[in-house]
């Protein structure tokens, strides 16, 4: 005879009363929501915090025909100063970061904290990429920025004292998405590929038919109906391909190796499980009873802080930080 069927995941009351007071404060999103007005209703100025050595805001070459690409550049303090960094003279590793925001919300401001924190915990210069997003510009607009941006990255390393062979590619949600579709674009073109992959919840697929999708699309912050409504706007009523849902790739082999952040109570979670699955090196960590979104928020929520500290170490050590070779080398 079977057993009774697990109890359903819930938030920790911390997270909890975080997600009802997120969602409380977030506009509704479904049909004739003005994203332009979203962005404006949601925005909030740069964290400043950690400080860095150096946070610089340029652009870089789009893709052909494609306007330039705003960045921001953010560079950690050597250990002169006690902080994390590469000796005096070795070049450093970088991490191109994509942020979330369902392909239409967000941008450089909105992931200025995570970028900075990833720069002071990796001792990597970070470049965050400011990719077009929609429904002004549909898919396979922002994939392609983003792979515009690793192709500029390997070109340019040495320039921002990097080792092109420890670019790392890191995002959350929709960037991660992003991340993970330029390995894959990578691998198929037979270029450099990034040194690791950070994929911090990442949305894969627009079938949205997942046990997770069911359990936590009400309730949790971030929704069902709103999941479909970024994916809509994304695809611009075009059919989903490869290479703007990673999860439709019918190869996943000779990928980097991947850390796969998941929230328990998202839901995302299941189609995060389905990908980490067919890949050939991956590591899942599970942050219990998290809602989507949580990783932004270390002060309120433990497992956000214990979730950055392990991605900070996992992407040191992927990267070689700290003097020691970066596995695979």
């Amino acid at each position: 005879m079977n057993g009774p069927s697990p109890a359903p995941a819930v938030l920790t009351p911390a997270a909890r009363a975080l997600a009802d007071a997120l969602t409380a404060g977030f506009p509704v999103l479904g049909p004739g929501t003005d994203a332009a007005a979203v962005r404006r209703a949601i925005a909030r100025p740069p964290a400043r915090l950690p400080a860095l050595a150096s946070v610089t805001d340029r652009t870089i070459p789009g893709p052909a025909g494609a306007p330039p690409l705003p960045v921001r550049i953010y560079r950690p303090y050597g250990p002169p100063h006690g902080r994390a960094g590469a000796e005096p003279g070795r070049a450093l590793p970088l991490v191109l970061f994509f942020h979330g925001g369902g392909f239409v919300l967000c941008g450089l401001d909105s992931h200025d904290g995570l970028c900075r924190l990833l720069a002071a915990g990796t001792g990597a210069v970070v470049v965050s990429v400011d990719y077009r997003l929609a429904p002004e510009h549909p898919a396979p607009a922002a994939v392609r920025d983003a792979r515009a941006a690793f192709d500029w990255a390997v070109r340019h390393a040495a320039s921002l004292g990097c080792d092109p062979a420890r670019i790392a590619v890191a995002g959350d949600s929709s960037g991660g998405n992003l991340a993970t579709s330029v390995c894959l674009a990578a691998r198929d073109r037979g270029g450099p590929r990034p040194a690791a992959q950070l994929l911090v919840y990442p949305a894969l697929d627009p079938r949205l038919d997942t046990a997770s999708m069911r359990d936590f699309g009400e309730g949790h912050f971030l929704t069902a109906a709103a999941m479909r409504w970024y994916w809509e706007q994304y695809l611009g009523g075009a059919e989903p391909t490869a290479e703007v849902a990673p999860a439709l790739a019918e190869d996943t082999g000779g990928l980097p190796p991947a850390l796969l952040v998941e929230a328990e109570c998202d839901p995302l979670r299941d189609e995060g499980r389905a990908y980490a699955a067919r890949l050939d090196r991956v590591e899942i960590h599970r942050a219990r009873g998290m809602f989507h979104g949580f990783i932004d928020f270390a002060d309120e929520l433990p497992e956000a802080a214990a979730t950055q500290e392990h991605a900070v170490a996992w992407l040191r050590e992927r990267l070689g930080v700290d003097g020691t070779p970066a596995p695979g080398t």
